[in-house]
């Protein structure tokens, strides 16, 4: 008796022929490259193509869901921009191997924490001008004893502290950033994404720190108690520093969790 096998990683993987192929809604909102890309991924989520399977040909595309080659390719391009298949030139379409290191964590939990406005509160502790050392100096692009705006800015939830904020602005009263940054709203806006700015990037680095006395006492925690520092440097559209500091979260407060690999729609 002779067994035959199949390299999945050269040849389409066959769907349950008991199971109807979904089709393109043509008369839905989406556009069918958007629709087929659906299909696809929950195919892709229920196994029916598993990580390193060919995903099926343009022309086997077209052919089976009545669209043209440009929506095939265009779909193929998308499902490449979220990461879920990659094209190999003169074999076809694969879907991607589950990495590790694709992981995106995201700060959701810090969201959550503002997303209810009669829970969460922003308590404005500190607005000072301040001559830049040479650390903070660096961080912004100015030179030691430069003048800079200090703030200090405090989170409740419940009246429980959970986030102590400080930051440093660039002083120039030419930047309306400035005067919006002093508001206790402009935290809130940030984090919702409710808010105007004039921000075009930043970059954050989170690392686990313990608490120092000053810290501690505003989140209500004893001195050496784990938190999470949340180090931002914030730049405007002409590419120069605006804004750094760091957000420090209870340990309690903040996980970071992120899906690898494919879910099914």
């Amino acid at each position: 008796m002779t067994t035959k096998t199949t390299d999945r990683s050269d040849s389409p993987i066959e769907a349950n022929k008991t199971k109807q192929d979904s089709a393109i809604d043509r008369t839905s909102l989406a556009p069918p490259y958007i629709q087929l890309a659906n299909i696809l991924r929950d195919q892709i989520g229920d196994g029916t193509y598993p990580p390193g399977a060919r995903l099926p040909s343009e022309s086997e595309l077209c052919k089976q869901y009545h669209v043209s080659h440009m929506t095939v390719r265009r779909t193929i391009n998308f499902l490449s921009d979220q990461g879920v298949a990659v094209a190999v030139q003169g074999r076809g379409t694969f879907v991607k191997e589950v990495v590790i290191s694709a992981g995106t964590f995201q700060l959701q939990e810090l969201y959550n924490l503002f997303k209810d406005s009669d829970k969460a509160k922003i308590k404005l502790i500190e607005v000072r001008l301040v001559k830049t050392d040479e650390h903070v100096a660096g961080k912004l692009g100015l030179s030691r004893g430069d003048r800079a705006i200090f703030l200090k800015r405090l989170l409740l939830h419940q009246g429980d502290p959970v986030l102590y904020h400080e930051e440093y602005l660039v002083s120039d009263p030419r930047q309306p950033i400035v005067e919006a940054e002093m508001e206790v709203t402009a935290l809130y806006g940030l984090f919702t994404g409710s808010g105007k700015s004039d921000l075009k990037r930043g970059e954050l680095t989170i690392e686990a720190v313990q608490l120092e006395k000053d810290a501690a006492a505003l989140l209500n925690v004893s001195d050496g108690h784990a938190a999470f520092c949340i180090e931002h440097l914030f730049y405007s559209f002409d590419e120069k520093p605006v804004s750094w500091g760091r957000f420090i979260c209870r340990r309690d407060r903040l996980k970071f969790t992120a899906t690898v690999g494919i879910e099914r729609m």
